[in-house]
């Protein structure tokens, strides 16, 4: 299973106590957790904060911290520097197999490193400025300044009142990450229409939204979706 926080879409943060569910549900099914956590630094709602699998799993304790098997994912082409241009990331595992450890290294091996530049700003991300450093004060004003972080949280507090404002688009909160995930109602006769010429409703609904104004969404089809509701992100 590879649970996600802040998750795109629906943009929702995980509690620790959510984490913890998580964890217990994981060792009681004998389940190996993959978290992708490349959107931690993206948090916007008020009361929400970011919590590390590993470090929660850890504060549990044992059994859980002796048992549960866990890979945790972090790139630096996600997240507020968003440095899609540069390919780059790294892979923590904790309480693997040995065994299924080793031909994970030797599966790393035969593929390809990604560019030094790459590898600089990972090490960027993964150990940036602390007080004291040269570059402390203009990494805190570009991180929690206008310029990213707070123009994010800006951007996400206006789709969703934009979403909310439309007849038949409804949006919860964006605490966290890249994308929001409006749920739409359709009406009968749209149904019909997707029924007939083969598409998920949501997908008939984004191709129309594409043709006739340009907008490109992605259907919530292809997220998951609770039966008989449509979404786009």
């Amino acid at each position: 299973r590879c649970p996600l926080t802040p998750c795109p879409p629906p943009g929702q943060v995980q509690s620790r106590r959510c984490i913890e569910d998580v964890i217990k549900f994981a060792f009681e099914e004998k389940l190996f957790l993959m978290a992708d956590e490349v959107y931690q630094d993206n948090i916007y709602a008020e009361g929400s904060a970011f919590h590390s699998f590993k470090k929660v799993l850890f504060e549990m304790g044992p059994p859980y911290s002796e048992v549960v098997e866990l890979a945790s994912f972090h790139s630096i082409s996600k997240g507020f520097m968003g440095e899609c241009g540069f390919r780059s990331g790294y892979v923590e595992v904790v309480n693997m197999d040995p065994e299924v450890k080793q031909q994970l290294a030797k599966l790393v091996s035969v593929r390809l490193c990604p560019p030094v530049s790459g590898q600089i700003l990972l090490d960027a991300v993964v150990d940036p400025p602390k007080p004291g450093d040269p570059s402390y004060e203009l990494f805190i004003s570009v991180r929690d300044g206008t310029a990213v972080l707070s123009a994010l949280a800006h951007k996400a507090r206006l789709t969703q009142e934009i979403f909310n404002k439309s007849p038949g688009i409804r949006c919860n909160p964006v605490q966290g990450a890249m994308y929001s995930f409006p749920r739409i109602e359709l009406p009968p006769r749209a149904l019909a229409a997707a029924k007939e010429q083969g598409q998920a409703p949501d997908m008939f609904f984004c191709m129309k939204l594409l043709e006739e104004t340009g907008i490109c969404v992605v259907p919530g089809s292809g997220f998951g979706q609770r039966e008989g509701t449509f979404h786009f992100r």
